[in-house]
């Protein structure tokens, strides 16, 4: 009976305590429920902990040039990093992506030591995190605040051909296949390289070393020591992303600039070729330009520039080894073209410009890229000019940067320049910040010497120049700060409207779907910019203006608009492309009324050089009067302002503020125009509509008008050249006539056409002796291998194979997808999944040219559809271009059955994802909306157009 008493309380106790337990989890389960704060482990945060700061690195890699037994290509490592502790902490979380470890004692993954009095606590356990890219380790105690300590690994990785990291590129020479190693470790692949911090605040100096074949060179950022273990002089302290590791049997061509040595590396045909000797010319100009633009001496003993055959983008900024696709550095005057030199020149100028803005003071995290990019590539365009004096190449950044970004910029799914830190944290997001968004503003700096080695923010800049502004006595509508964030933390940019019939003038955001309004996310500033507006009235500069708020009616300058004086000024501009010092300015004066304002009887012209980053319409009857103008005296209109007038129009049409019929008259004045400009404006504008409309009846018509319109330009030519015998003098007339040859053979003048398959014929008969002028190969080539078919095609596969310089290569790959042979396009496409026919960085650019062609547009996106996964998670890691790839397939999509296909592949590939393609996905499906709608609203009134205007 006590036995049975003593069973049953026992049984009594455990209910109850299995009660408790079970309220126990409901409780935790109810406030896990109703708690909205997650706990997440720190290993599975993109970002690092703030409690570690590295100090150095010591780094000794040795990358086999041969394949091991296995069909590998692989790289050896050794390195240890000194960092501080400044949080305590029993984490060390140190960023780590396909490296195997080599295991200490006790099996862990690294080795940890003091370098103080103190003794290390020792690892409790230690394994890599794939998702966030960690190696990670747990210790059985804190390390202590203020001291430094040092983890030391070995591992290896694989030398592969993904042109990420540390990676492989092969090429031929005299017959024989050599194998370089080389890296691209921006953004996020120095972790694919060796364990290190690798965000960009966390700047460190490294001690490099490289093992390497006898007979190889290594290069890095600074000067070397050694020669087949190479050991070179510390770096500066600098972010992980600027790291350069290569080894390779290169030659080189060498040049001094004051205390500067600097180099020209390629391969060793290239360099007795004397293809180097462009680049090397203009580097020294162009770096003590910058030395003077910056009031900062270059900061290295070096400045080295490598082409490499394999590279994904056009270039990389590494500090002292500047990285480059052979096309875009090395330059031969009887092969390459005026364009080819041009882009040399800018791309040059804008590695070159890094040096001090973005390597010295370089930004704090990746969600202000255009801090760095978008000031380089402003500056790029002035070190060019400074090179090429003769190009007025500065006219260029607004069809070649403003136009194109502006593209973009007008979506609803744009970003702003800034985002918020924690908006970017994965690799794949960071990827997407480096779009023509984030090239496209530009500021001034006067605080690299305070930031000198380290990092910045956006505030920073603006509270120097706040205190320059200052100290000039000059006076602004607002503090710069306040300027500058509506045009950084918002998206997009407004439309300016003049009304110069009462003098109203007002702001909105420009979308070009109108209807995506309510998917804009809300603005703090409330979409509302502080612009700057330069005008004239009937060719008569007037004072600039400010308009301040949503928009300012009856007099011109009450509270809302703000107008400035000047005399003597000495300035750099001061717009929304750039935001520079002004010095020896007398005082701004506010104006509360004056007699002028923009209400006019004469036509009226705003954005005079288009120096402010915005569109601008107007009343329809000043509209008519710029057509006047421009059909009866159009030099009196800048050149720049013509070209501005077309873009604007055709974009302001397609957001529905004015008619398509009124942008299209833009046009019809180019029979009289020879500037390239204007033209160039036009026809990327009629491309939209080629796009458009080219698998409709209206393609036949504008066909006919376009040809119509091209026609005198061609002509104009081949008399300034005596009948295509002599060069242009000017560099845009050389653009242009290459641009006239391009849109009349493209429209089918038969003058043109037999002119394009002459040429390429005679080259065909002698295929060493090329009769082609190199400005006008691209449009020659492209013309004849249309108009052609399997020989003609053969030959220019044949010719690219064996081209000596990269240009040549880029004029002929493009030219291939100009084919109307729907079996040689496939071909075609198949070659991009073999890098043995074509290279991977040249993969995208080959299915979007195929894409670009009528014949091609659906092959190309049933190709690119098919093999997403593959491409994706396989072949072209580290190599496609994922958003230039689905923005370039889809350009075209412009019907519902488009659309449907859009979202099916978003579906089906969702688990797969897009990566830095993702933004690029949501922009096209938003775009093949508004195309859709667009087309809908104006194929009538379109085809009705171009008519009656060959009739």
């Amino acid at each position: 009976m006590e036995k049975s008493r003593k069973i049953s309380k026992l049984c009594i106790l455990c209910i109850v305590l299995g009660m408790l337990s079970v309220a126990t989890i409901v409780t935790l389960w109810s406030i896990a429920l109703t708690d909205s704060r997650v706990v997440t482990a720190p290993w599975d945060i993109y970002r690092l902990p703030d409690t570690l700061k590295p100090d150095h690195y010591k780094l000794t890699l040795w990358p086999r040039l041969t394949a091991n037994e296995q069909g590998l290509y692989i790289f050896t490592g050794k390195s240890y990093v000194v960092f501080q502790c400044v949080k305590e902490t029993d984490l060390i979380l140190i960023h780590s992506n396909k490296l195997n470890y080599t295991k200490w004692e006790g099996g862990q993954l690294a080795k940890l030591t003091a370098l103080g009095n103190i003794t290390a606590p020792t690892i409790k356990s230690s394994w890599l995190k794939e998702t966030t890219q960690y190696l990670v380790m747990q210790l059985n105690g804190y390390l202590t605040v203020g001291e430094f300590y040092q983890m030391d690994t070995e591992f290896v990785g694989e030398l592969a051909d993904d042109l990420s990291g540390f990676y492989r590129s092969e090429y031929e020479e005299n017959e024989v296949k050599k194998v370089l190693a080389t890296s691209q470790m921006h953004p996020t692949y120095t972790r694919k390289t060796f364990p290190c911090f690798d965000e960009p605040a966390m700047k460190a100096v490294f001690h490099i070393t490289l093992l390497h074949p006898r007979g190889t060179v290594a290069l890095s950022n600074i000067k070397s020591e050694a020669v087949s273990q190479t050991g070179f002089e510390p770096t500066k302290t600098m972010s992980t992303y600027l790291l350069a590791l290569i080894v390779c049997d290169y030659a080189y061509i060498s040049a001094q600039e004051g205390d500067i040595l600097i180099r020209i590396w390629a391969r060793r045909k290239a360099i007795g070729e004397r293809h180097g000797e462009y680049a090397l010319n203009l580097t020294g100009p162009i770096l003590s330009f910058f030395e003077v633009y910056y009031n900062t001496s270059y900061p290295l003993a070096k400045s080295d520039q490598i082409a490499l055959p394999d590279f994904y983008f056009g270039a990389m900024e590494n500090w002292g080894l500047v990285t480059y696709r052979e096309t875009n550095l090395l330059y031969d005057p009887l092969i390459s073209s005026n364009s080819n030199k041009e882009k040399t020149a800018t791309i040059i100028a804008h590695e070159l410009a890094h040096m001090w803005f973005g390597n010295l003071v370089t930004l704090r995290w990746w969600n202000e890229v255009w801090l760095n990019e978008g000031f380089a590539t402003y500056v790029s365009y002035l070190g060019a000019d400074y090179a090429e004096p003769t190009w007025n190449v500065k006219d260029l950044i607004v069809l070649k940067d403003v136009h194109r970004v502006f593209a973009i910029d007008a979506l609803a799914s744009s970003h702003p320049l800034s985002s918020k830190e924690n908006e970017i944290i994965k690799p794949e997001q960071i990827s997407e910040q480096f779009d023509a968004i984030s090239y496209r503003y530009i500021v001034y700096s006067l605080y690299l010497h305070h930031f000198a080695y380290s990092n910045t923010v956006a505030t920073d800049l603006w509270n120097h120049l706040q205190l320059a502004v200052d100290a000039s006595g000059m006076e602004l509508p607002s503090t710069v700060n306040d300027i500058m964030n509506r045009w950084v933390l918002q998206r997009g940019f407004p439309v300016i409207t003049i009304d110069t019939a009462n003098g109203h003038v007002s702001q909105e955001h420009f979308l070009l779907d109108p209807d995506s309004v309510g998917t804009v996310p809300p603005s703090e500033f409330k979409y509302e910019w502080i612009v700057p507006i330069k005008w004239m009235d009937a060719g008569v500069v007037q004072e600039e203006i400010w308009l301040l708020e949503k928009e300012g009616t009856g007099n011109l300058f009450t509270s809302v608009l703000w107008r400035k004086q000047w005399t003597n000024m000495k300035m750099y501009r001061l717009d929304l492309h750039t935001l520079l010092i002004f010095t020896v300015l007398s005082p701004f004066i506010f104006l509360t009324a004056s007699n002028k304002n923009l209400k006019s009887d004469q036509w009226v012209l705003a954005n005079i050089n288009v120096t402010g980053y915005y569109r601008v319409n107007y009343n329809i009857k000043n509209w008519e009067r710029l057509l006047v103008q421009l059909s009866t005296d159009h030099q009196i209109i800048p050149v720049i302002n013509r070209a501005q007038l077309v873009d604007d129009a055709f974009n302001l049409a397609r957001a529905q503020l004015i008619l398509t019929t009124l942008a299209l008259n833009t046009t019809k004045y180019l029979s009289k125009e020879r500037e390239y400009m204007p033209w160039e404006s036009a026809m990327d504008n009629l491309d939209y509509f080629y796009l458009m409309f080219d698998r409709t009846g209206v393609y036949e018509a504008m066909q006919d008008y376009v040809r119509n319109l091209v026609t005198p330009l061609f002509l104009h030519f081949k008399s300034m050249t005596s009948n295509w015998t002599k060069v242009p003098e000017g560099h845009t007339d050389q653009y242009n006539q290459a641009n006239a040859i391009r849109v009349a053979c493209s429209t089918g003048l038969e003058e043109c056409l037999n002119l394009t398959k002459g040429w390429y014929k005679q080259w065909m008969d002698n295929p060493d002796i090329n009769p082609i002028h190199p400005n006008l190969r691209t449009a020659v080539y492209c013309s004849a291998i249309a108009a052609g078919g399997a020989v003609e095609w053969d030959f220019g596969w044949n010719m690219l194979k064996n081209a000596t310089i990269a240009t040549e290569t880029d004029k002929l790959m493009s030219a291939l997808a100009c084919t109307k042979d729907k079996k040689l396009l496939n071909r075609y496409l198949e070659y991009t999944l073999d890098s043995d026919k074509i290279r991977k960085q040249d993969a995208t650019s080959v299915i979007v040219y195929i894409a670009n062609n009528l014949k091609g547009q659906t092959l190309a996106w049933e190709f690119v559809t098919q093999n997403w996964e593959y491409m994706f998670t396989q072949y072209g890691v580290g190599s496609f271009s994922f958003a230039n790839l689905i923005s370039g397939v889809t350009m075209r999509f412009s019907t519902n059955p488009e659309l449907d296909q859009l979202y099916t592949f978003k579906q089906e590939n969702s688990d797969i994802g897009f990566g830095s393609g993702t933004m690029a996905l949501e922009q096209a499906i938003e775009r093949t909306k508004a195309n859709i709608k667009w087309v809908d609203k104006n194929q009538k009134e379109v085809w009705d157009w171009f008519l009656s205007e060959t009739e």
